[in-house]
């Protein structure tokens, strides 16, 4: 069997390209950077550490390769040859492949007797599907249009294991070496695969799918951010470092019951097994070994206060199921005032305007701005927490 993995960085090859390997695949990985494409097809396999608190253990994924992701005939060769394959790029890289893949599924279609192909894409963007779907019915003729309606499936994932950058120190001996945390469960969207479903290791086939996309962004990256925006408020430097501070914990847990509130209404899903999964990640996100810093996952304002993203999108649901999100607010507030991003620099008038698309008027956007008045004027955590309750 075969396997086409389309990025080969943390999540290609710390999460996806390991689960691919480990249940049978031939995996050929591609990608644009030239030392880890030269050191995939010299080795042929890579070291994959999972680390807990205080050990770890490792072991190598093997039967790999990479193709040149510049090179769109060799990118085209493997997917026409593929069984499956799946995308972990990154949101803003995404626009870079559409040609690559849409040559790959001619090529493929030149076979009559190939079988569907399903694509899982594995990024943090709500409907990625559908997304990626229409933008590569661009590149295809009519005729080819209706194959990719019945011979592609695009199959959303959500990835919950978390994979910090990776530091020299954790590459020690093996730049190919990817750290990562234990937790291993892909969930995917059970309702858009085309044909057979291709037997991959732990993953979970589940529809209605869009419960576990909201959980992933509402629940995990939500509070993760938070997390990150006090850290930083704090002036520390790790999420373990924050996370451990018990007046962060409370406000980072209280922030993602709301939103687990609302998920719960919206969904139908009983509240006990989505709290359950809220004091799962407290826990993890005190990994230390993880090494994740507030810096890295608190970046990119522009995206993560878009009114679809984790910090609003979160507070947006809660609004329509008729929860006050009083805690997602702060966590709002505390994202507008996050030093490393220079979107911070702007007024929070104008980012809750023009960024969050919230009306200063409403209960939500009275709320932001008066959170965010308390950390202008050095409130401090438990300062922020009595003001919130």
């Amino acid at each position: 069997m075969k396997a086409v993995m389309y990025g080969a960085g943390n999540i290609g090859r710390g999460f996806i390209g390991q689960l691919l390997s480990q249940s049978g695949y031939q995996v050929a990985f591609v990608d644009v950077a030239e030392p880890v494409i030269e050191q995939l097809n010299a080795q042929h396999q890579y070291p994959v550490r999972i680390l807990y608190k205080d050990t770890y253990e490792e072991s190598m994924v093997q039967n790999v390769s990479c193709v040149d992701g510049r090179d769109q005939n060799a990118v085209a060769e493997a997917i026409a040859e593929a069984d499956v394959m799946a995308t972990a790029v990154g949101v803003n890289v995404l626009k870079f492949i559409f040609g690559n893949i849409a040559a790959g599924l001619k090529k493929r279609w030149q076979d009559p007797s190939k079988k569907p192909l399903n694509i899982i894409i594995c990024e943090n963007l709500i409907g990625a599907d559908t997304y990626l779907k229409s933008e590569i019915a661009k590149l295809l003729t009519p005729e080819e249009q209706k194959l990719l309606d019945e011979k592609v499936g695009f199959v959303e994932a959500s990835i919950g294991r978390m994979v910090p950058v990776q530091t020299d120190e954790m590459k020690g001996d093996n730049p190919l070496r990817v750290c990562v945390e234990s937790y291993g469960v892909l969930p995917v969207d059970k309702a858009a695969f085309k044909g057979e479903i291709p037997p991959i290791k732990n993953m979970l086939p589940f529809t209605p799918f869009e419960f576990y996309i909201e959980r992933k962004l509402f629940i995990h990256n939500m509070g993760h951010a938070f997390t990150a925006y006090l850290g930083s408020l704090m002036g520390l430097d790790y999420i373990w470092q924050a996370i451990e501070d018990p007046t962060v914990e409370l406000l980072v847990q209280r922030a993602m019951q709301q939103s687990g509130i609302a998920l719960a209404a919206k969904h139908g899903v009983p509240y006990i097994e989505i709290n359950d999964h809220v004091l799962d990640l407290l826990n993890r996100f005190g990994n230390r070994q993880l090494g994740d810093t507030v810096k890295r996952v608190g970046n990119d304002l522009n995206r993560k206060l878009n009114p679809n993203d984790r910090i609003i999108g979160a507070l947006n649901m809660c609004v329509a199921q008729g929860v006050t999100p009083r805690y997602i607010c702060l966590a709002a507030a505390a994202a507008m005032n996050f030093k490393y991003d220079e979107v911070s620099q702007k007024p929070a008038a104008e980012l809750l305007a023009d960024v969050c698309k919230i009306d200063a008027a409403s209960e939500a956007g009275k709320l932001i701005l008066a959170y965010d008045a308390l950390i202008k004027n050095g409130a401090t955590v438990q300062e922020l927490l009595a003001a919130v309750r």
